[in-house]
């Protein structure tokens, strides 16, 4: 599963993303992947290996609408990302 945070500042590393990630929850990002767009709302797909569900909705309540670097982020639970 993966969570999908939305409106980061253009200026954030994925060092950064990382540590608040880590500040919020005790989940491991495996993968980080920018998502691509016009650079107006920034975002970025943050896979992790040993997540559950009710573990990436706790960090999805605690992470959407913080307000961080100048941000309000929005972030949303992926529950699939291919289609057949």
């Amino acid at each position: 599963m993966k969570l999908w945070i939305g409106n980061l500042n253009p200026e954030t590393t994925d060092e950064e993303l990382r540590e608040l990630i880590g500040k919020y929850t005790k989940l491991e990002i495996s993968t980080l992947t920018r998502v691509p767009g016009d650079g107006s709302l920034p975002a970025a797909l943050l896979e992790f290996e040993r997540a559950d569900d009710a573990a990436l909705s706790e960090t999805q309540r605690r992470l959407h609408g913080i307000y961080w670097k100048d941000r309000a982020l929005n972030v949303e639970v992926v529950l699939f990302t291919d289609r057949p």
